[in-house]
């Protein structure tokens, strides 16, 4: 028997992903079902769910209301939609940079710096952001900073409204997924095989031109699977506009919040929920055809 199942690869590959298997099953699968049914269904007046199909949700959320139209759920989608693209863009413009200047550090100096872009990760998630509340406010370090600035040349100040705002929550997001950006982007360029440079140096080409032609291309894996990893969590966050925007700033992950926790709402709370999956599963699809995940670049 024992010799069988040494003989069987099948058998062998099959107990080493049924662990994984029978996790993503009974928490994943499994909950996505229940809150796709849960989307069809209505609620009663004491907030529990009525069973039964019903397209009510979807309609709501498009605008179709029994009063008219009313668009204020598509601008909260697309408020999610523009902010989830305007942090990632942010963030690679911001973490390339660094990524490379870490790559190119000497070995003994790599470990160190890669430390500190990972000390922050070790606060509490919401501590952080409050800390942001400090530096953004009117009163707070930011203002405090530039007054100072101003009051040498005796001019006068008017500090800025910075906090709450869209403009916070940006800051915030980009702030909190950062790290994730840099790593994969390092992990990239760090891979690169200096000889390739030298053999660029050699054909000619100067610094800007081996940076598009060479660099660029072969780190573009990092890009991608950065994008993902930063594009698909702030589609859904919460946290950061809540605390940043005041509750001012609503976004889709804003509003599932609300729909389970305040109105008490879970099927229009699913149907948000399953809007918003839709939706990114569309925005990672649609970016990996276009880029793949890099190898294609990578090679040319």
């Amino acid at each position: 028997m024992l010799q069988k199942f040494r003989e069987n690869k099948k058998l062998q590959g099959t107990l080493l992903i049924s662990p994984t298997l029978l996790w993503m099953i009974g928490l994943l699968i499994v909950p996505l079902i229940l809150t796709v049914i849960t989307s069809f269904g209505r609620r009663d007046t004491d907030g529990n769910v009525i069973y039964t199909f019903t397209l009510d949700n979807y309609l709501r959320l498009a605008g179709f209301t029994p009063e008219g139209f009313d668009p204020l759920y598509l601008h909260i989608l697309w408020r999610s939609i523009t902010l989830a693209f305007q942090t990632t863009v942010v963030v690679i413009l911001m973490a390339y940079p660094l990524a490379y200047f870490v790559a190119r550090a000497p070995a003994k100096r790599r470990n160190t710096l890669l430390f500190l872009i990972l000390v922050p990760l070790w606060t509490n998630f919401v501590i952080r952001i409050y800390a942001w509340i400090m530096i953004l406010r009117t009163q707070g370090v930011l203002n405090g900073l530039v007054g100072w600035a101003v009051s040498l040349f005796g001019q006068p100040f008017k500090p800025f409204d910075l906090y709450p705002s869209e403009g916070a929550v940006l800051v915030g997001m980009v702030y909190e997924f950062l790290p994730f950006m840099i790593l994969p982007i390092y992990t990239s360029l760090e891979k690169i095989d200096g000889s390739l440079f030298e053999a660029a140096a050699d054909l000619g080409a100067n610094t800007v031109r081996t940076f598009l032609r060479v660099t660029l291309p072969l780190s573009m894996p990092g890009v991608v699977a950065g994008t993902i990893l930063v594009l698909v969590p702030v589609m859904g966050t919460f946290i950061v506009s809540d605390i940043l925007g005041g509750r001012q700033v609503i976004l889709v992950g804003n509003l599932i919040q609300n729909q389970f926790l305040g109105a008490r709402n879970p099927a229009f709370g699913s149907a948000a929920s399953i809007i918003l999956m839709v939706l990114t599963l569309i925005v990672t699809i649609v970016y990996t055809r276009k880029f793949g995940f890099g190898e294609e670049i990578a090679s040319a």
